[in-house]
């Protein structure tokens, strides 16, 4: 019975979310409260779920969220966005602005939401495009996955972080067990946008010519200015994960004790929301008021959090009615192992769009069988984590709002959005997970 209401639960957070429309917060919440009460959970121990669910969600993610969107706002008001272009093409060469797209979005997108760096870097990708003569399917294609891979995979973008707290997963293994999946996708993914969007020819139609974005860039900061607010917290996260290896190798004194501080999430993005204040050419306080970066930074970070958190109160009502045992009983003789979480999650990004509502909802139904499944060691659990973004990649299509961003913006048709990035979004998901599947078979 529990596995039928779960099954119906997740039905209803598909439907609810695509047909009718509903604010994936409200289906989460409902789907909890619906659940509790058809599972036979006591009425005040229903509410105490999703109080507790909800409200240790936002404790374990909430301020980070908040640091990484206002971390992603003084890159796109500053222009530090459109240098770290520029510099990748002086190292990639003007022919390579498909390489160079890629991996600017895989950087961007980590403090950046997917859609919002779309939007920032179209007006440069169409120019750059334009002048290197290549057609904006490949350009475009290659922003959009790039954008996806780390959106998905990398902390601390929001699904990853819930992710890892709602499975107690560590963080920075969960950072290098994401960067680690996502090479060989990029790899895949050049390949791909080099020998298959590229047949496709779309004219980039700049909508600013080079005079306008050479006047926005004048006062931007210098690349490896706008590098630093980004790479800095990830630095730092993964050598407190590091220090904290059985080996210590970086012992018991004064120095590990500074790494384990500055290497906590909220610390180590603290440090690079400060120096995220330093792009600006001009300072103003303005911009951290109410109405300015800031302001705007926590009026998006607020709408993930919410997400985040109705996903947190889902999970604990499963928890707490005990789903672990029943699910881990059904499925044992299946042996999906490592794939499961990928199954599910992929599941859920197809049906009903969303990559971070796919991956709070799967890590809610993976989390209370961690034990059962066998992800119990650090790096067991991170895998899985990756597991699961992987399959919130799989795929990207009409039902997801980035699919008609990257459409509607490089003048694709539906059709041609079909065969560039929802058949893009399902390899480098696929490719990913075949090398989560492979560390973990092997490692572990």
């Amino acid at each position: 019975m529990l596995i039928i209401l779960l099954l119906l639960a997740i039905a209803f957070i598909v439907v609810s979310t695509t047909k009718l429309k509903l604010h994936p917060f409200l289906a989460l919440i409902i789907a909890a409260i619906a659940f509790g009460l058809c599972s036979g959970v006591k009425l005040d121990a229903i509410i105490k779920s999703v109080n507790n669910g909800f409200g240790n969600t936002v404790g374990s993610v909430g301020i980070v969220i908040v640091i990484g969107c206002i971390i992603g706002a003084f890159l796109e008001e500053s222009g530090g966005a459109y240098v770290m272009a520029r510099s990748l093409l002086r190292v990639t060469g003007e022919k390579h602005v498909p390489f160079a797209m890629l991996i600017l979005g895989y950087f961007i997108s980590i403090p950046v939401y997917a859609d919002s760096g779309f939007v920032i870097l179209t007006p440069l990708n169409r120019a750059l495009t334009k002048k290197a003569g290549l057609s904006l399917a490949s350009t475009a294609c290659a922003l959009g996955i790039g954008l996806t891979l780390t959106h998905c995979l990398v902390p601390p973008t929001p699904g990853p972080i819930a992710a890892a707290g709602e499975m107690g997963a560590d963080l920075g293994l969960v950072i290098l067990t994401g960067v680690m999946a996502s090479i060989p996708a990029i790899l895949v993914a050049w390949l791909f946008v080099t020998r298959w969007a590229s047949r496709i020819h779309i004219d980039p139609n700049p909508q600013e010519d080079e005079a306008a974005i050479n006047a926005k860039m004048a006062s931007a900061p210098s690349a490896a200015k706008s590098f630093i607010p980004v790479i800095v917290p990830l630095v730092l996260i993964v050598l407190k994960s590091v220090s904290a290896f059985p080996t210590a190798p970086f012992g018991d004194g004064a120095f590990a004790t500074v790494i384990g501080f500055i290497g906590e999430p909220v610390v180590a993005l603290l440090l690079g929301m400060f120096i995220a204040f330093t792009l600006p050419k001009k300072f103003d306080t303005e911009m951290l008021s109410t109405t300015g970066w800031v302001g705007k930074a926590l009026g998006e970070a607020a709408k993930i959090i919410m997400i985040t958190a109705a996903g947190g109160a889902f999970g604990m009502i499963l928890r707490d009615a005990g789903i672990a045992n029943v699910l881990g009983d059904a499925l044992k003789d299946f042996n999906l192992g490592i794939w499961l979480p990928f199954i599910i999650a992929a599941s859920l990004k197809t049906a009903q769009g969303s990559s971070t509502v796919a991956i709070i909802t799967t890590a809610a139904i993976i989390s209370p069988m961690m034990d059962v499944l066998g992800f119990v060691s650090p790096m067991e659990k991170a895998l899985a984590v990756s597991a699961l973004c992987s399959g919130a990649m799989v795929v990207s299509h009409v039902n997801d709002s980035f699919f008609w961003v990257e459409t509607q913006m490089s003048d694709m048709t539906i059709k041609t959005g079909y065969k560039l990035h929802t058949l893009g979004t399902l390899i480098c998901g696929l490719t990913s997970m075949i090398t989560v599947w492979f560390v973990y078979t092997v490692f572990c």
